[in-house]
């Protein structure tokens, strides 16, 4: 049963990656209420250059109020992936949320791109979230017949076919509109089961590991947002009702607006009024 005011507390969601950034960041409001989580993430180990692991994730987490089960895997993995849906449901009793979060990114134009970096990035973005949601889809279904609002959310942008995007970073372009054609799909095939299906994305760059390491380094991280915005955004939609709120592709500010809340400098890295970075695809 939800409690009043927390209406995750006891819902069962399932991410893949999760153990650093913004993922983290989501799973953590989720947390906040008492949700079951399931991290599916590689990072066993400490990354050199990035902050934590899936271990300081889930103690982050269970810290925060939620109840974890840790499962180091690849989202490439079908194997893997099929084995975390399965010990879910195991040990939770289904799944209510799916929020496939993993993503590689590699901004090189075609010419220079290695197909190995092309594959991982169709494997991680595209297929990854494709597996994950298909294989949770039958305990979605569960979830809308037993009335626990099941929704899927795809980090994801708009479908932008001004040519600018693809031309700039065709491989990486092709990668994340896959993902958003995941989202069109299946809120077109899920519709009819109550099970919500949408993507979010950010109206500005945020703040992570990824921006500074392989984008933009600190200037870009000065003029970026905070994961909390992409965080209280995903909460907002996740809480939604499931049956009417499909298909969406949402921009992190224009969800937070339709809430009432619009002032968002809290969100700032940097307070002050220096023009954000605006993010990829918008």
């Amino acid at each position: 049963m939800t409690e009043a005011g927390k209406p995750l507390a006891g819902r069962t969601l399932i991410m893949s990656g999760g153990s650093r950034g913004i993922g983290l960041e989501i799973a953590k409001r989720a947390a906040g209420d008492g949700a079951n989580i399931t991290l599916i993430a590689k990072t066993d180990q400490p990354h050199p250059k990035l902050p934590g692991t899936i271990h300081t994730a889930a103690a982050e987490l269970e810290q925060a109020g939620g109840t974890v089960l840790k499962f180091v895997g690849d989202v490439r993995d079908d194997d893997a992936v099929a084995q975390a849906v399965q010990q879910t449901i195991g040990r939770f009793g289904g799944i209510d949320l799916v929020v496939n979060n993993a993503s590689a990114i590699d901004l090189s134009p075609t010419e220079t791109l290695a197909m190995k970096k092309y594959d991982l990035m169709q494997d991680i973005n595209c297929r990854g979230s494709f597996l994950l949601s298909k294989l949770s889809i039958p305990a979605l279904k569960e979830s809308a017949q037993a009335g626990r609002n099941p929704h899927i959310l795809t980090l994801s942008p708009p479908l932008n076919l001004d040519p600018k995007w693809a031309g700039q970073s065709l491989g990486y372009t092709i990668a994340k509109y896959g993902m958003s054609l995941t989202t069109l799909g299946l809120a077109e095939e899920l519709r009819k089961y109550g099970i919500g299906v949408n993507s979010l994305w950010p109206r500005t760059t945020i703040a992570t590991a990824a921006v500074q390491n392989l984008l933009g380094g600190e200037e870009m991280v000065r003029t970026s947002r905070t994961p909390d915005i992409y965080a209280d955004s995903a909460y907002l939609v996740l809480t939604s009702p499931a049956k009417d709120t499909t298909g969406n592709f949402f921009l992190d500010d224009e969800v937070l607006a339709a809430h009432g809340i619009t002032d968002l400098d809290k969100y700032r890295v940097t307070p002050g009024d220096e023009p954000l970075t605006t993010d990829l695809f918008l």
